[in-house]
């Protein structure tokens, strides 16, 4: 009668064992299976610190010190760059200061985000702080290299221990970081976990390398548009004429008709430009998604629409079966993606792989006409030309959307062709360099699967030969 039924019987002194008394079948049907030739240690055990983050309001006006939240950790590496600062004491900055090689946990979030894991790199000489949610871990590096905690707590081994461990209400789900401290990972040798801080290395290098090859493109686009030391007006004042505002716009917000838009609106127009709407074909929004846990079709949301690139190895999933019942919300090899809702609305991304995927309705999906490239296109949206005029059309409103129609309004400026295939070029090398530093951490990750599932010499010869 229990047939398929996980099952284990465990004495109840055992529940006194764990720090938060638990009595939940899942916790114990779902233990880890461990490999009885490695040496295991619990990670308190192995850690000189565990430090939640700071508790306090945030800003997006650069006002502080930028800090960590729980979506700005992506492929076992924290951000380089986030979209949040604290305005904290020098006291405060001193205890929550993020040094190089900590080990940053996401606490709580969805069931799908909580546990997130990433390596924090110093990439100059700006000080970063954590945000609550996240946990800041410091591992005995004589015994367990930042590393190797990083990709272990990324792997599947560390993943399936982390999720029993989760506890999931209505809204979100949580884990204890003294549960994470109760997790018992195998004590590989210094050696292979060298290997792996080889690979983390050579990742960090390749992304640094894919934000200045990113930053080379931009540079280009503003000098070849003489906007290389633009400064928006910061005057709080301008006079419009009833036929020069309303009459002509429909707007009555005065944020629309800010001295900064109209001095880039003069600076685009003073060479040569065309609007959005005399150059696509389609512009819409995606649909509300169906989302199918291990689907195999690819949804990407606004979250997926990162700074630089898309998060192409976290989109949402699927069922293929909606392919043909959501035609409009299907996205294509270099579809321009937008984001049109919330806090980083206008955020534009080319979508660069040629596979099927949906866009949900907060993604506005524009096509161009033949003769447009859409590397070029959607590279100026992203821009500082591109997010003054998203500024610009999503003023007014309670909640920042930008729809299909502002969009049709953007005006992008048309520079020498052999310019913008140098500045599509470098978008594209851009991309080609995160997907290898991306690979370099997936090997690293496989590299501590494999090792336990099987053996360190056998998990070392797989680094190298993709090495």
């Amino acid at each position: 009668m229990l047939e398929g039924l996980e099952v284990k019987e465990k004495d109840f002194s055992v529940t006194y064992l764990n720090k938060d008394f638990r009595i939940d079948s899942q916790f114990y049907t779902k233990e880890p299976t461990k490999n009885p030739k490695l040496k295991y240690d619990k990670i308190g055990n192995i850690l000189k610190k565990a430090q939640y983050g700071i508790s306090i309001s945030m800003n997006e006006d650069g006002v502080g010190y930028p800090i960590y939240r729980m979506n700005e950790i992506h492929n076992m590496l924290c951000d380089m760059e986030v979209s949040k600062f604290a305005d904290i004491s020098k006291s405060e900055l001193k205890t929550f200061t993020l040094k190089d090689r900590d080990v940053v946990f996401n606490r709580t979030n969805s069931f799908e985000w909580v546990g997130r894991t990433g390596l924090y790199k110093k990439l100059d000489t700006r000080d970063f702080v954590f945000a609550s949610y996240l946990v800041r871990f410091i591992p005995n590096e004589n015994v367990i290299l930042p590393e190797y905690l990083s990709a272990f707590l990324n792997s599947k081994q560390g993943i399936w221990d982390i999720k029993r461990r989760a506890r999931q209400s209505i809204n979100q789900t949580n884990v204890n970081p003294e549960e994470v401290k109760e997790i018992e990972i195998p004590l590989l040798s210094i050696t292979f976990q060298e290997y792996l801080k080889s690979c983390f290395d050579k990742a960090f290098e390749h992304l640094v390398a894919s934000k200045t090859t990113y930053t080379q493109a931009e540079q280009l686009l503003l000098q070849e548009l003489n906007l290389i030391d633009f400064q928006p007006s910061q005057e709080p004042v301008n006079v419009k004429s009833f036929s020069e505002s309303f009459g002509s716009s429909g707007r009555l917000d005065a944020e629309y008709y800010q001295v900064k838009y109209d001095e880039l609106e003069e600076k685009v127009k003073s060479g040569s430009f065309v609007s959005i709407k005399d150059i696509r074909t389609d512009n819409f929004r995606g649909l509300q998604p169906k989302y199918v846990e291990d689907g195999d079709l690819n949804i990407i949301n606004s979250k997926h629409i990162l700074e630089q690139t898309l998060d192409y190895d976290n989109f949402e999933k699927t069922s293929s079966a909606y392919w043909d019942e959501q035609e409009r919300a299907r996205v294509f090899k270099n579809d321009i993606l937008t984001y049109t809702t919330g806090a980083n609305i206008g955020r534009t991304q080319v979508y660069l792989i040629d596979q099927k995927a949906l866009a949900s309705n907060h993604v506005n999906i524009l096509r161009l006409d033949k003769g447009y490239n859409p590397k070029y296109i959607g590279f100026v949206m992203n821009s500082t030309i591109g997010r003054l005029q998203t500024e610009k059309l999503s003023a007014g409103s309670a909640q920042a959307e930008l729809y299909p129609k502002d969009i049709d309004n953007f005006l992008i400026p048309i520079i020498d062709q052999g310019k913008q295939q140098q500045i599509a070029d470098l978008v594209e090398q851009s991309f080609t360099l995160k997907k290898q530093s991306e690979h370099l951490l997936e090997v690293a990750k496989q590299a501590v699967e494999m090792a336990i599932e099987q053996d360190e010499e056998t998990a070392m010869q797989w680094i190298k030969s993709q090495l």
